[in-house]
C-alpha cells in the first residue's frame, strides 16, 4: 500500500473536530473529485477527508494534495481483497462515500460497512448506457450512436452490480443534431459539476 505522507498525523490532528466525513474514491484525472472538495471547503458540517485510488498515476492524487486533503492508493489485490480500504475507512472516521470517476470494484465489506451510504455519478440516464465498461467517452460515444434526443447524468446508490443500485436523481440535457462525444460529454460534466456536489451535501446532512 502506498500512502501519501502524513496521513496517519493528519487524522490525528484533526479526529477530535465534529461533523460528517467524506471520502472520494477516483481512478482518473478528478475534476469531479476537485468540484466537491472545492465546494465542502469551508463548510462546518461536511468535509472532504479522503481521497483514495486504485491507480498511483491518477491525476486526483495530484489534486488532493493540492488541496490539502489526505490521499493513498492502494494496490488491486488490495481493494479486491477490502480489509486495507475498510481499515483507512475507520481510521478517517469516513461517515459517507463518493465515487468520482472510480473504475474498480467496491468491496463487499464496504458495501457492508455502509449501507446507502456510497454514491456513484453515472453520465447517462440509467437504466440506458450502464453496465460494466460503459464510463466517460464509451457512453457519449453509446448515446450518439444510438441516436438519442437526450442524455444527462444519475446520481445513485451502488450496490453489487455495476450502475444497477437505486436512483437518487437524475438531471437531462439535449443531445444536438452536430454533437461529438467532447460536446456531448462538455454539457454532461456542466451537470455533474453542478448537481453531484449538491446532491451529495442533501443526503450526507439528512436532507435527502
Amino acid at each position: 500500500m502506498h500512502i501519501f505522507a502524513h496521513f496517519s498525523l493528519f487524522c490525528a490532528q484533526i479526529g477530535g473536530i465534529m461533523g460528517k466525513n467524506i471520502a472520494i474514491f477516483a481512478s482518473g484525472n478528478g475534476t469531479n473529485a476537485e468540484n466537491i472538495i472545492r465546494y465542502f471547503q469551508g463548510n462546518g458540517e461536511v468535509r472532504v477527508k479522503l481521497v483514495l485510488s486504485n491507480r498511483r498515476s491518477a491525476f486526483v492524487l495530484e489534486r488532493a494534495a493540492r488541496l490539502g486533503v489526505p490521499s493513498a492508493c492502494l494496490t488491486k489485490e488490495e481493494w479486491a481483497e477490502g480489509e486495507a480500504v475498510l481499515a483507512l475507512m475507520k481510521e478517517a472516521e469516513i461517515d459517507f462515500i463518493v465515487l468520482a470517476g472510480f473504475l474498480a470494484r467496491v468491496p463487499d465489506c464496504l458495501l457492508q460497512a455502509y449501507p446507502d451510504k456510497i454514491v456513484n455519478i453515472h453520465p447517462s440516464l440509467l437504466p440506458k448506457f450502464g453496465g460494466k465498461g460503459m464510463y466517460g467517452e464509451h457512453v457519449h460515444e453509446a448515446v450518439l450512436a444510438a441516436g438519442e434526443q437526450e442524455s444527462g447524468i444519475t446520481i445513485q446508490y451502488i450496490n453489487e452490480r455495476y450502475d444497477e443500485g437505486a436512483i437518487i436523481c437524475q438531471q437531462k440535457c439535449p443531445v444536438l443534431p452536430d454533437d461529438t462525444p467532447d460536446t456531448l460529454a462538455a454539457r454532461v460534466h456542466a451537470l455533474e459539476y453542478e448537481y453531484y456536489p449538491r446532491v451529495v451535501e442533501q443526503l450526507v446532512l439528512g436532507q435527502r
